[in-house]
């Protein structure tokens, strides 16, 4: 499950890729329009400023904005910086691994391998879509 930030930071990014090119926009603009608290956006958009997904500027006429183009920034980009892994338990994290607690050993869980599979899905995905893209259901 994505949690409330990752939601957040994908929803801000989304707002700037949508003004992509007009210079800085505001951090009330933002949180008004995405319905996201402005505290905890300005968290948000720290960390995608070290992420390196937007500059900012100070001042009346600063802002936020993408540091790149939005077909250069891809959904799996955003949740790997803001969850840290796109598996579902950490045995089967690449980046992030680490032994589950309580389990069986690795050879004998089936689960581990499932999981895997479903972190290699879900990175497929997640990685071929850019903020540029919509996807219709």
């Amino acid at each position: 499950m994505l949690s409330q930030r990752t939601r957040y930071a994908i929803r801000a990014l989304l707002h700037l890729g949508d003004h992509y090119g007009e210079g800085p926009i505001q951090l009330a603009e933002i949180a008004e329009k995405q319905n996201i608290p402005g505290k905890f956006l300005t968290v948000i958009l720290s960390e995608m400023k070290r992420a390196g997904f937007v500059e900012t500027m100070r001042g009346k006429e600063g802002g936020y904005w993408l540091s790149r183009p939005p077909t250069e920034i891809t959904y799996g980009d955003i949740v790997r910086a803001t969850r840290g892994s796109l598996a579902l338990v950490p045995c089967a994290a690449r980046l992030a691994y680490a032994p589950c607690d309580h389990c069986v050993t690795e050879a004998e869980c089936r689960l581990r391998a499932v999981m895997l599979s479903v972190r290699d899905e879900t990175a497929n995905i997640l990685d071929r879509l850019s903020l540029a893209e919509t996807v219709s259901i």
